[in-house]
């Protein structure tokens, strides 16, 4: 779930180029222990086969499934029931429009990446040590483990859906940035606004790393939010040593690979082939690890799922749910490493999910197009628009209609830039929008700087037209740039743009069916029928169900 790079803290920067490599990797890492393992070998992951649970634990399997690994705080209902919600560091980062949808929970969790506690003080060297995490000047506050968990209130199926930290995508509010990785829209937010505060003369440390790292909590889930294009209503945060604790706390966790492996220079993980027992230390390697596996990052976060289903199995198995002494333990590791949304009441929370029975959980991990380098970071390119339909369509969410028309005059003026690959979509598109209503400026190609994805940037008076064109294309993600002209809007097309129908004249001549074959269409055509050596595998769904046997991954 954690980073196993040495990135360093952003430097912050109120002017200039709209993208900057957030990090600056050293050019050899610094590690703790062990040399660089010489060859690595692994195979495809096995699913999960699924057995019954009974009813009395369901509650408590599901919460440890959703949320251990960010909490561990299962079953603690039977523990201090009126005292469950009490200690926890709470966090306003959940929009006050999304705290509540009709009975449904989608809960983001939030694995952080730093060597500092809540306070921002140092960990300790013997707790370092045991993390594989250098002399702790390494890391910055990357969202390293990122997991949308959708729990419908009919309870029948819970779906998970796993972002790949390296996604590139549109963030908003962080000075010199609209787009980033994912995982670094919290550390960049909360570097920023800690800059601004010591310039208003803050200089209190815990007030400073308090403040920030709200920041970057309400920056993440925004931006989760904006890319599945589904509302966030929970969210829980555990850092590196708050794994560590937890894993420990619950006395460690069983998992099975399917080949030994060796990643002692980076995570430390050296495990043998087939099923074992790892210790909070090893839990850890097992999750962070990431070189040399076949597809990276996407191979972990089979890992991370499979981890989750196996706490939730062992936390049944091992007697903990009906233990008070394991169980205070594990609510001490929580209620010190955990951060959790306001308003989130775990006792109402694990009453009403206890009521089901032995509901399905599947894993799934959101889809990358391709690998790609942008300002000198490796980076996924993504297609935001099918996300969104692909996690709106899972959760049960509406997809929102495709405006035909701007509901009032727009007076910003609509530059256009190609990035599809296809000559002559620029100007295509600005000549049906122009049609719309949209004053038109100019139409260019694209240059390495303007990236691969459809997304809308908007300058100052221009956002409530950008809003209408984000209607109009499907609910593309727009940004505000202080590199586009006031009163100017800049509409990217990407790879992954698709002309709606309303924009189409072929569709006028086809009984309203487009005949425009897309960049995107024909990347899905070509990723149909061929295989390429290095290409994104993001795997096959994990379906699993409360106590299930632990999956083989890589």
């Amino acid at each position: 779930m954690y980073d196993d790079d040495t990135e360093q803290l952003p430097v912050y920067r109120p002017t200039g180029s709209a993208r900057r490599s957030a990090e600056t990797p050293p050019t050899e890492p610094r590690r703790t222990r062990r040399a660089r393992p010489n060859s690595h070998r692994r195979a495809a992951e096995a699913p999960a086969s699924a057995q019954s649970k009974r009813l009395r634990y369901a509650g408590r399997g599901v919460m440890s499934l959703v949320t251990v690994g960010v909490m561990g705080i299962t079953g603690v209902l039977w523990y201090g029931e009126t005292t469950l919600d009490q200690g926890f560091t709470r966090s306003g980062a959940i929009a006050e429009e999304d705290r509540t949808l009709d009975g449904d929970i989608n809960i983001l969790l939030i694995g952080l990446d730093t060597r500092k506690d809540l306070n921002g003080n140092d960990l300790p060297k013997e707790i370092l040590d045991q993390l594989h995490a250098g002399d702790g000047s390494e890391g910055g506050y990357n969202a390293n483990s990122l997991i949308l968990v959708h729990i419908p209130k009919d309870m029948k199926k819970i779906i998970a859906f796993s972002i790949p930290r390296d996604d590139y995508v549109p963030v908003s509010g962080i000075t010199g940035y609209d787009h980033a990785k994912i995982k670094e829209s919290y550390g960049l937010k909360k570097y920023m606004v800690e800059e601004k505060l010591k310039a208003q003369g803050v200089t209190d440390k815990v007030d400073l790393e308090r403040q920030g790292r709200e920041a970057g909590r309400t920056s993440i889930v925004q931006t989760v939010k904006a890319l599945t294009g589904v509302p966030i209503n929970r969210f829980a945060e555990v850092s590196l040593a708050g794994f560590y604790d937890l894993a420990t706390a619950l006395g460690g966790v069983d998992v099975c690979l399917n080949h030994a492996v060796d990643d002692s220079y980076y995570s430390g993980a050296q495990f043998p082939a087939g099923k074992q027992h790892l210790d909070g230390s090893d839990a850890l390697a097992f999750v962070r690890q990431r070189h040399g596996l076949d597809n990276g990052d996407l191979d972990r976060t089979h890992r991370q799922q499979a981890f989750l289903t196996s706490v939730a199995k062992s936390l049944k198995d091992s007697g903990t749910l009906t233990n008070v002494g394991k169980l205070k333990a594990l609510m001490d590791v929580a209620h010190k490493d955990v951060v959790l949304s306001d308003g989130w009441s775990l006792t109402d929370f694990i009453t009403t999910v206890g009521r089901a029975g032995s509901p399905s959980i599947e894993f799934n991990t959101l889809p990358v197009l391709r690998y790609d380098t942008v300002d000198g970071q490796d980076v996924n390119i993504i297609d935001p628009v099918a996300i969104k339909k692909t996690v709106r369509s899972a959760f049960g969410v509406e997809q929102p209609a495709v405006a035909a028309a701007p509901r009032t005059t727009p007076t910003s003026t609509l530059d256009v830039v190609n990035a599809t690959g296809t000559p002559g979509m620029a100007a295509k598109v600005q000549k049906s929008l122009g049609a719309k209503g949209f004053p038109t400026g100019d139409v260019s190609n694209a240059t390495s700087s303007d990236g691969s994805s459809t997304v809308i940037y908007y300058g100052t008076g221009a956002d409530a037209d950008a809003q209408q064109l984000t209607d109009m294309l499907g609910g593309v993600s727009a940004s505000p740039s202080s590199n586009v002209t006031a009163g100017h809007i800049k509409l990217v097309l990407g790879t992954d743009f698709e002309l709606p129908e309303t924009l189409d004249p072929a569709a006028a001549t086809t009984g309203g069916t487009t005949t425009t074959t897309t960049a995107k269409a024909a990347a899905a055509a070509a990723a149909a029928t061929t295989t390429t050596d290095g290409a994104p595998d993001n795997g096959k769904p994990v379906t699993t169900t409360i106590g299930s046997d632990i999956p083989c991954v890589n």
